[in-house]
């Protein structure tokens, strides 16, 4: 009859420890190969600077097919933005941004005295068409930029009524 000598099974380790060092070692590398490309191509960023969920509503006043009609863009809830990173366009051209009012609307009757440098629930902007084109049935659009200039999306979008 044979018997085992259990001292020498507790004492033989040699095949275990080797194969959870490379095991480690590789887990070790993997983690931080992920975290430096990260920073190096500048995902991180990308991650802070998502578009912020904000709710717009739209109103319109007046004829869209001549010069002198109203649109009053309301930021009806949602996250708050900065006035810096976004842009009203209608039909693609702008009509207010970061420096003004744009080629669309109608400088000296447009009014943006409730945006402040943030743009919070309740704050609007009116925007006085300053062209005698047809508009009616344009896309208006509120875009978000971010700060880094890396991204942008819409946040808010209406049709022109006819």
């Amino acid at each position: 009859m044979n018997f085992i000598d259990i001292k020498q099974l507790l004492a033989d380790e040699d095949a275990v420890s080797p194969v959870i060092g490379v095991i480690l070692m590789v887990a070790i590398t993997v983690i931080l190969a992920a975290v430096i490309g990260t920073f190096v191509l500048g995902l991180g960023d990308q991650v802070q600077s998502s578009a912020p969920n904000a709710n717009f509503q739209f109103g319109y006043d007046g004829d869209f097919t001549a010069a002198g009609a109203t649109v009053t863009v309301t930021h009806n809830g949602g996250q708050d933005v900065q006035r810096d990173n976004v842009e009203i366009q209608v039909n693609g051209v702008t009509a207010y941004d970061s420096s003004g009012f744009g080629a669309w609307a109608n400088n000296a009757n447009s009014d943006d005295s409730s945006w402040g440098s943030t743009i919070s629930t309740g704050s609007s902007i009116d925007l006085e068409k300053g062209t005698a084109t047809d508009d009616t049935g344009e896309t208006v659009r509120v875009i978000w930029t971010s700060s880094s200039g890396g991204s942008s999306n819409t946040i808010g979008q209406s049709t022109v009524p006819s």
